[in-house]
């Protein structure tokens, strides 16, 4: 189908297409809204229309999946909503507490960790946790690439083994 055919068809529909709409949202503002996404996608897959499709099937089909996955999305943000409004101030700061003290906890193991490494090790990860390139390290420290490389590689092995609790 050409695109001025594809076009025409579409404009013939178009007054169904808004009643499909009004069906599912209620409302003639979101029913336009509807039409809109459901004719910017099908303009966008109009390769896919040919003669033997009923371009006005194809159509509320279109709509009806486009209406579906903007339902869902809506759900899904609504309930993200009421979640975080049911979070009283008394839980926040308790939580932000035991959020201090465990992160308190959590970073004196990380830097007993960090000073058990061998110091071979310790100070291209330090340099590699702080931003460096793998080349900035290895020029830094007279080292080939490859070796900065292995270095880094065994400091994060022994972290995590010393560091497993926290996984």
């Amino acid at each position: 189908m050409t695109e001025n055919e594809f076009s025409i068809s579409v404009k013939a529909h178009a007054k169904s297409l808004i009643s499909h709409a009004l069906k599912f949202t209620k409302d003639l503002d979101d029913a336009n809204d509807l039409v809109q996404d459901t004719l910017v996608k099908a303009t966008r897959f109009a390769y896919r229309c040919d003669y033997q499709t009923n371009t006005k099937v194809w159509l509320f089909v279109i709509m009806r999946n486009t209406f579906i996955n903007n339902y869902h999305k809506n759900v899904r943000h609504r309930s993200r909503v009421v979640r975080e409004d049911e979070v009283s101030a008394g839980q926040m700061t308790y939580s932000a507490a035991a959020n201090g003290a465990e992160t308190s906890f959590a970073m004196d193991d990380i830097k007993k960790a960090l000073n058990s490494l061998p110091k071979i090790y310790s100070v291209p990860f330090i340099r590699y946790f702080e931003g460096y390139k793998y080349q900035e390290i290895a020029d830094e420290l007279n080292l080939p690439l490859g070796t900065v490389k292995t270095y880094i590689h065994h400091a994060r092995l022994r972290l995590k083994k010393l560091l497993k609790q926290y996984n």
